[in-house]
Parts: structure tokens; C-alpha cells; sequence
């Protein structure tokens, strides 16, 4: 996805899932210099990555 579509996701109230990898994530933070977003698994809300938002994908 690009930038955009994850900043309105983050803000939107309603829930929107996300992949990573294909795994189901939420969206905790956006870092827009470095086109990152910090995510934590659903499966596991113990583990949370920065990975590139052009990663992530809405189910």
C-alpha cells in the first residue's frame, strides 16, 4: 500500500485489516521519513516491527 492509504487507515474508526507477509497486523505507528510503519502481529501482540508500508496489504 502506499503512504496515504496507511495514514488514512491509522486514522480511519473504523477497524481495516492489514497483512504483512500475509499474517494480520495492526498499524501502531507511520514513520513518513522513512516510509515505515511500526506493526504488531495479531497473533502474537507480543512482537511489534517497523517494516516498509509499501509491504502491507488490506485484506
Amino acid at each position: 500500500m502506499d503512504f496515504q492509504t496507511a495514514q488514512q487507515i491509522i486514522n480511519s474508526d473504523e477497524t481495516i485489516e492489514v497483512l504483512y507477509a500475509g499474517a494480520p497486523v495492526w498499524i501502531e505507528s507511520l514513520n513518513p521519513e522513512k516510509k515505515t510503519a511500526l506493526v504488531r502481529s495479531l497473533a502474537d501482540r507480543g512482537s511489534a516491527r517497523e517494516v516498509p508500508v509499501n509491504e502491507l496489504v488490506t485484506g
